[in-house]
């Protein structure tokens, strides 16, 4: 009976080990799981520290496709795109780009031949009026000449006559002959009158000539042709869309499209002000398409604005930067989307360890480092970082392993500082951990029954 007992628990504790054993493994490897998934291996190779924007490639030369340039002469402000290629269309030079509407540009140019017309007849009018006067002018000196003449045919046979009739013949002659003069005068002004009245008739009409002749000039223009060849390429406006068919154009922005120069390229990017200080022109870039991520160009920053600007759908100001392109290639299309990968540093052999693995307190950086069993925190002077990790000068060995959590006890560590560490702790308002006052030891005082007994008074 016992030894069958005996062999019972036997069983029983052979089934429990069999069934303890697979737990205990899975636990085991689920714990050391969550050590590897928590611990980072401090890692020792070179470095560098990437700044990634996003673009857009522009062809730096190109020949802009306009409005005919008279169109303010011609007091017309406002355009309307009717038709117009495809956007990417390779053109040879006089091929039709775009059609204007011609609408108001013909409602001017009916405005201003009707002006013309006044003006010409106007014009007629003047020259009629100023020849019928100067013909009436003409005439009457003719007259005043033969009344001076009959005048002075009087004055010589009234010789003969009584002195008062000499007198008066005389008297008549003299206002003869200042009529005629006073008529000469006034034939001279009136010349005068009429030159400078045809004068301004002429110019009036000549302007509207000319304002005819400019509206003809933009009505012939309105069809737009390629001076040169090359790929349509549609104008931006203010507000970041393309100008197309049914786009409003002006005489201050008469940009219709671009035809680029292809053999040389540019991505044009903008980046937020606080990674903009890293720049500075000649610093490589890498170069990658949305549409084609497999292909990588190699750039070079060749500009970088001074002033930011407030670009749309962003809430901090941002730099231009222009990225030229190195040996750009027949793929390559103005208005395609770049990746911007701009290498601001590049250390060789240092050591550096994920970013989550750092904590700062106090304006000390430090990290969790694992020793043996335990955990220290250790200390650590830093330097360059970029987006993922974080170069350590000093406090830690390439086969060190730190935490990137902090661990359960952190509040009970004490905080291993470096060797002639420059960091100081900031002491915050209010701290209890700020080092106790500095007390001055003041010497005790002699005790009672040490003190002399005070004298007693004199008696007289």
């Amino acid at each position: 009976m016992q030894r069958l007992l005996r062999t019972r628990r036997f069983l029983i504790a052979a089934i429990v080990v069999l069934i303890g054993a697979p737990g205990a493994w899975l636990l085991a490897r689920d714990t050391k799981g969550a050590d590897d998934a928590l611990i980072a291996k401090v890692k020792r190779g070179d470095f560098k520290v990437i700044v990634t924007s996003s673009g857009e490639l522009r062809a730096p030369k190109f020949v802009q496709v306009t409005l005919p340039m008279n169109t303010m002469q011609a007091e017309v402000y406002q355009l309307k795109i009717q038709s117009m290629v495809a956007e990417g269309s390779r053109v040879k030079e006089g091929d039709v780009i775009a059609d204007i509407d011609r609408s108001g540009v013909a409602q001017k140019l009916a405005d201003y031949q009707l002006s013309l017309t006044k003006a010409d007849a106007e014009y007629e009018t003047d020259m009629l009026d100023s020849a019928l006067n100067l013909s009436t002018a003409r005439e009457d000196i003719h007259s005043g000449e033969l009344d001076l003449e009959s005048k002075k045919l009087a004055k010589d046979q009234s010789k003969y006559e009584a002195p008062s009739v000499q007198r008066q013949a005389e008297i008549d002659y003299e206002k003869a002959d200042r009529t005629l003069a006073q008529k000469k005068t006034d034939y001279k002004t009136k010349t005068e009158q009429a030159i400078a009245k045809m004068r301004a008739a002429g110019s009036d009409l000549e302007r509207q000539k000319n304002k005819v002749k400019a509206i003809q000039e933009i009505m012939s223009g309105l069809t737009i042709k390629a001076p040169s060849p090359g790929m349509v390429i549609y104008i931006k406006e203010w507000n970041g869309k393309k100008r197309a068919q049914g786009s409003t154009v002006s005489p201050w922005d008469p940009g219709v499209a671009t035809l680029p120069d292809l053999s040389q390229m540019e991505s044009i990017t903008y980046v937020n002000e606080i990674d903009v200080r890293k720049l500075s022109v000649g610093q490589p870039v890498q170069v990658t398409l949305d549409a084609d991520p497999t292909k990588k160009l190699v750039g070079t920053i060749s500009a970088v604005a001074n002033v930011g600007e407030q670009r749309p759908n962003a809430d901090a100001k941002v730099f231009e930067v222009k990225v030229a392109i190195e040996h750009p290639d027949t793929t390559l299309r103005p208005g395609m989307t770049t990746a911007n990968a701009i290498e601001t540093l590049a250390l060789k052999d240092v050591m550096y360890v994920p970013l989550e693995a750092v904590t700062s307190d106090n304006g000390i950086p430090y990290v969790f480092k694992r020793s043996g069993s335990g955990t220290v925190k250790q200390e650590v002077e830093l330097g360059a970082m970029n987006d993922n990790d974080v170069v350590v000068k000093r406090g830690l060995a390439l086969t060190d392993r730190v935490l990137l959590s902090p661990p359960a006890d952190k509040d009970r560590l004490k905080l291993e500082r470096l060797p002639g560490s420059r960091n100081v702790p900031k002491v915050q308002p209010g701290d209890d951990s700020s080092p106790p006052a500095q007390t001055i030891p003041v010497k005790p005082a002699p005790s009672k029954a040490a003190q002399p007994a005070p004298l007693a008074p004199k008696k007289g």
